[in-house]
């Protein structure tokens, strides 16, 4: 095994893109700010996520304010986290995902799933009974269309019959591809088909699917692909000042998230904190001046076993100016720095 890290933990962005209660208008540019700003601090990638019908997410079509972003940013790669392949007919998200991954040139890390919300599945017309095997249709579909130059297709959802393929994505033969990973289950199918993952949850929750994914990968641990983890991050001078900034806009951002689930009577996801004192508790949200952030970031990477930290920098009410200052101090005093040697622990035996 390596006597050093070969891994270094590398950095991106999540972001559920929730209504702050300002002008939509001007919250679509301030992201667009922060984008810039992100790729000049060295993130490797910005992901958001899609819902409908809810101020928890505002990116209603992914493909549409990514190809913004895009046009922004010079490096930084740019991806849906995920695309809900249930509501859209699977050519016409093909296309969407081929012309995202042009028009960005070749920077689309494609992010596909389900979707996990009954009410938002329901607003379409998606039975939660239907739509695992809608989806995996849907998927078999889009990446038939990345091999083919026509497409034909019978189902028990879409049918297709010699459908011209006009289109073809940049990254062959397809843009690399991300999931949602919550169980361990699912890390071993991804990592039999080497799909990066992300996880949501507590370092403690997090390691058995990272262990899993691990057990489960039979190519050089040089080429794994990312396990990533989501972490609210908010970066001051103070702790008063971080967490000035990060309390309110914690709770604007869980009235959000749990908005369908009040108006439909809807249980939340399981482990969420209930309010800004478990989150920090529970390490969901890391707040205070960078060397602690450093030290948390470093300390939650290797108990996880993630090689990839997808910060949530932007989430509820949260000023432009503190975004701002939190990437800065990323980009000067973290991501450049960061220690990831303990993470030879979990490195492949392969290697």
């Amino acid at each position: 095994m390596s006597s050093t890290c070969r891994l270094p933990l590398s950095f991106g962005v999540f972001d559920h893109f929730d209504h702050a209660g300002r002008s939509m208008a001007q919250q679509f540019e301030d992201r667009l700010k922060i984008a810039e700003a992100c790729d000049e601090a060295g993130f490797r990638s910005y992901h958001v996520a899609e819902h409908h019908s809810t101020p928890h997410g505002l990116v209603a079509s992914p493909s549409l304010f990514l190809c913004a972003v895009a046009q922004r940013t010079r490096k930084l790669r740019v991806g849906p986290l995920v695309m809900l392949l249930n509501l859209y007919h699977p050519l016409r998200a093909f296309e969407e995902i081929c012309m995202l991954d042009l028009l960005s040139g070749g920077r689309l890390d494609l992010g596909i799933g389900p979707g996990g919300s009954s009410p938002e599945l329901a607003f379409f017309g998606v039975s939660t009974q239907e739509s695992r095997e809608r989806y995996h249709e849907s998927a078999e579909i889009v990446f038939e269309a990345m091999k083919s130059q026509r497409l034909t297709h019978a189902g028990r959802h879409f049918t297709l019959r010699d459908i011209p393929i006009t289109l073809s994505p940049v990254q062959k033969p397809h843009p690399p591809l991300w999931y949602g990973a919550m169980k361990p289950e699912t890390a071993q199918w991804a990592a039999e088909n080497s799909i990066n993952i992300a996880c949501v949850g507590t370092t403690t929750s997090i390691r058995p699917i990272t262990d899993t994914y691990r057990a489960n990968w039979r190519g050089p641990a040089s080429a794994m692909p990312l396990l990533g983890m989501v972490r609210m991050v908010v970066i001051a001078e103070t702790d008063a000042e971080a967490i000035a900034s990060a309390g309110p806009a914690y709770a604007r951002w869980l009235e959000s998230f749990t908005f369908l689930s009040r108006q439909y009577d809807v249980p939340p996801p399981p482990g969420l904190p209930s309010s800004f004192a478990e989150a920090l508790d529970k390490g969901f949200c890391i707040t205070g001046p960078s060397n602690r952030i450093r030290e948390e970031l470093a300390k939650q990477a290797v108990e996880a076993g993630v090689s990839y930290v997808m910060c949530h920098l932007a989430f509820g009410d949260m000023p432009l100016a503190a975004s701002l200052q939190t990437i800065a101090r990323m980009r000067a005093d973290i991501i450049p720095h960061i220690d990831c040697k303990d993470a030879r622990a979990y490195q492949s035996e392969n290697d």
